[in-house]
């Protein structure tokens, strides 16, 4: 997935005793809003990691510097059940900045959504560790052009996409201040939009600085948690893109249907089984299906998939899936017996939601699905 990142807790002071939050918060809901904010500035400092050993000799070893500003917010007990269960995280927007000092590649920005999430909040009085999530859209890039940029391989779009991962571990030095340090994991693709697309991948080490402009003890004690309503989901989401499968050529829209039967396992988790039936306009381009074009069996394809959600709130949730073909058309890329998902969801109104995910057939990426869905539920 350095980009996201803030620290909580112990910025903070100590956990609040069971039993006396009225105590230390204030009335006002504007006052506890604000004093939930927190600011960070992340340096990191990291390398490339090259997936082709010719990109690499083409253009040498690359070490690049970046800066991430995020603001986030702190949970504390009285809201959502899951951030009691997920120790109180952080969640927030950040924004990125990089430079590879190679003028084929860019100077990269990004803009992004994170969640932070505690590992054993309260076992020490002033350090606090976590791991991190974010994801977001970075632009700047310098893509491949035949003629004008043809040394970077890479990617072929000033816009892609930013995944990050991390783990970082914070020090209080004050009730205002934390100093951090940690490493990250960070992904930049287009999901096949436009080739190439090899991607960028990097493993930075990051140095950070926390402020918390209001400081106040926040309340990490915990609430009984209701029992779990086992309910039924049957969740059917429409899912849209474009794929290119050359440099240069031609853009296809690619859509997806899908059908899914899900059950809580706890309030952390959720599984299930149904299938996916993908649409491919390239079906219909006789160079190439060849003879078979425009018949279903070119433009259409899917299987049956296990599903795995992991809810972070009530509302926002990290969804994948493994499928299996039934019917598949190696001419559209399918060249793997199974398919993989992975992507972010949330409920919007109701029980509708919206997100976004790449397709992939192991390591290369298919393309990018922006969903809508619709779940039913029922009670046992």
């Amino acid at each position: 997935m350095g980009c996201l990142l803030l620290t909580p807790h112990h910025l903070l002071s100590q956990v609040i005793p069971r039993g006396q939050h009225s105590r230390y918060l204030p009335r006002d809901s504007s006052k506890i809003a604000l004093s939930r904010i927190l600011v960070q500035l992340e340096i990191e400092n990291g390398g490339m990691l090259y997936k082709n050993g010719a990109i690499k000799e083409e253009l040498g070893e690359i070490y690049y510097n970046g800066v991430n500003l995020k603001i986030g917010w702190q949970t504390e007990r009285g809201g959502d059940i899951n951030h009691q269960l997920f120790n109180y995280p952080v969640y927030g927007i950040g924004l990125y900045s990089s430079t590879f000092r190679k003028a084929a590649i860019g100077t990269p920005n990004a803009i992004y959504g994170f969640v932070a999430i505690p590992i054993k909040p309260g076992r020490f009085s002033r350090w606090d560790f976590n791991y991190r999530i974010s994801l977001g859209l970075a632009s700047n890039f310098e893509p491949y052009d035949e003629d004008n940029n043809p040394f970077n391989e890479l990617l072929g779009t000033h816009r892609n996409v930013f995944i990050d991962l991390g783990l970082q571990a914070n020090y209080s030095l004050s009730d205002r201040l934390q100093m951090g340090a940690g490493f990250a994991f960070h992904h930049f693709s287009n999901g096949a939009i436009r080739k190439p697309n090899s991607g960028i991948n990097l493993v930075p080490l990051t140095v950070a600085l926390t402020y918390l402009p209001k400081p106040r003890r926040f309340d990490f004690s915990e609430a009984p948690v209701p029992p779990l309503e086992k309910a039924h989901h049957v969740d059917m989401h429409y899912a849209a893109g474009i794929k290119q499968y050359e440099p240069g050529g031609r853009r296809y829209f690619k859509s997806t249907l899908g059908l899914y039967w899900n059950r809580p396992l706890s309030y952390k988790w959720r599984l299930g089984l149904g299938a996916d039936i993908f649409y491919s306009q390239s079906g219909s381009d006789t160079e190439k299906a060849g003879g078979k074009a425009s018949t279903p069996g070119a433009l259409f394809s899917g299987g049956p998939a296990l599903n795995i959600d992991h809810l972070l709130t009530s509302r926002l949730y990290l969804n994948g899936n493994v499928g299996w073909y039934l019917h598949r058309n190696v001419f559209n890329g399918e060249t793997d017996p199974i398919f993989l998902r992975m992507g972010v969801r949330y409920r919007v109104m109701g029980n509708s939601y919206t997100g976004i995910s790449i397709k992939a057939h192991k390591a290369v990426a298919d393309f990018v699905e922006w969903t809508v869905g619709y779940t039913l539920t029922s009670n046992k």
